[in-house]
């Protein structure tokens, strides 16, 4: 086995292709996220990203046809590196699922990887569930909670009504009401506007100080990642921009990214004026059905808790945050700057009443920046 590491977008088509090869035979979800499209993308925006291809001997091949015939890729690991070797997971803080594409039963240990890659730690916050390789360094799970609609819209919908009537029943009426007040209710699951875009990061933006939250759009690097992967179209990792209109003004929307079977649900985000309406409630409702048409056998719809998702999901994945590190004088600086704040903000988490307040907190500081 030889491992050599690459910036993503040096990876041949030929790379690529096994790459989506490997992940099609991995058996987990078609996570768009966890594709080269995306890699290069993140590649564009983060000189620090890196992929490590991982190479074998193929099977009964002959050397006389030289090394280059004799040898086939068996993985992929893509990740990001500072000039100390402390490592994080590709786009860690957007990226949505994270981890190596291997080749079924290929055996990799955590520790031979790293030290290919010059990593002391290895840092996710989004690993997927199958990662056996980076197991041992997971400190917290987390349900990502999901949508299946690969029975159809209509089974879904009438589950939903079945588990959450009420929920059901008043959203629908809401979009009955916005049609009566506002003005005819349109959808597109596939919008190309690009000033749609631009008002959904504005809105996204002035949800995140609202709720006295990190603001991702402040970052560039994430602002132009969005804007390439918008333009992104491939089967495997295609970015999708939904809008819910009204009187053909946008009033919701959604970035995310899909692959031929899952819709990974990225930024969703609307026009408070319109809250009265719930929009953002419609517009998932709406994507649900467009998705189920598309062929799209689920939505993702991302770690992390929210009342929404507790009345759309049908089901959750489970997904990892913590760290590999490998033995050394690097490892201990990592762990100092790392884990003390992992284990207050577990501890938090895990009491419902101090996570109560750490809400009411942030979402005060919000008030107190919006003024």
């Amino acid at each position: 086995m030889r491992i050599r590491v690459v910036a993503p977008g040096r990876l041949g088509e030929s790379e690529a292709d096994a790459w989506r090869a490997l992940r099609a035979k991995s058996g987990a979800p078609g996570n768009p996220f966890m594709e080269p499209e995306f890699a290069r993308a993140v590649g564009r925006v983060r000189p620090a990203a890196r992929v490590a291809v991982i190479t074998e001997a193929r099977e009964g091949a002959d050397w006389t046809e030289g090394p280059g015939a004799a040898v086939e890729p068996a993985g992929f690991f893509p990740f990001e590196a500072d000039p100390l070797g402390r490592g994080r997971a590709l786009g860690l803080g957007v990226s949505d699922s994270q981890g190596a594409v291997l080749r079924p039963g290929l055996r990799l240990a955590a520790d031979e990887l790293l030290r290919a890659c010059s990593l002391a730690a290895w840092e996710f916050d989004n690993l997927e569930e199958g990662q056996t390789s980076f197991m041992a360094g997971a400190a917290d799970a987390f349900e990502s909670p999901v949508v299946d609609v690969g029975n159809g819209f209509a089974a879904y919908e009438a589950a939903l009504r079945e588990r959450s009537p009420t929920f059901y029943r008043t959203t629908t009426a809401k979009e009955r009401r916005l049609g009566r007040q506002v003005g005819e209710v349109r959808f597109v699951f596939d919008e190309r506007d690009p000033a749609v875009l631009a008002k959904l990061m504005e809105w996204k933006s002035a949800q995140y100080r609202r709720t006295g939250r990190r603001d991702r759009f402040a970052k560039e690097w994430i602002r132009d990642l969005v804007r390439l992967l918008a333009g992104t179209r491939s089967p495997g990792c295609s970015g999708v921009l939904s809008v819910l209109y009204a009187a053909d003004r946008p009033i919701a929307a959604h970035f995310g990214l899909r692959s031929r079977t899952v819709l990974s649900c990225w930024f969703p985000a609307y026009d408070t004026g319109f809250a009265k309406y719930s929009p953002g409630l419609v517009l998932h409702l709406r994507m649900a059905r467009a998705a189920a048409a598309e062929g799209i056998g689920m939505l993702d719809l991302g770690r992390g808790a929210a009342e929404y998702k507790d009345s759309l999901k049908t089901g959750g994945l489970t997904v990892y945050e913590g760290a590999v590190v490998r033995p050394g004088p690097r490892a201990a600086l990592y762990r100092l700057s790392r884990e003390p704040g992992r284990r207050v903000h577990g501890f938090v988490r895990d009491r419902p009443e101090l996570a109560s307040l750490a809400r009411r907190t942030l979402n005060q500081i919000g008030r107190v920046r919006a003024r």
